[in-house]
């Protein structure tokens, strides 16, 4: 018998207040994690990604969401723009 470990989603409200913890407050990532009862490595991973999104390096979910719909709708595009082609070429030969 196995046993499925969940993982524990936590808001990003949650996250977002654990970070500023150890980035504005003062506390090392040690003690904001006890005192918030999470393990270290995933407050750094928050802070990680915090970090990353304050470069500019990382996407937001709302860009993410975007990118998503724009590559889904270039997908189409371009799927459109050949059967047109395949289109106009039979049509093409058709009036010759």
């Amino acid at each position: 018998m196995s046993l499925k470990k969940s993982h524990k989603s936590y808001p990003q409200e949650f996250k977002d207040e654990a970070v500023l913890m150890v980035t504005e407050q003062g506390y090392s990532v040690s003690e904001a994690a006890k005192s918030l009862g999470i393990g270290t490595s995933l407050l750094y991973k928050w802070k990680d990604k915090y970090d990353a999104q304050q470069q500019g390096i990382s996407l937001e979910e709302s860009e993410r969401e975007e990118l998503k719909r724009l590559r889904k709708e270039n997908r189409t595009l371009r799927m459109e723009k050949e059967i047109l082609k395949k289109a106009s070429a039979f049509f093409a030969k058709e009036m010759k």
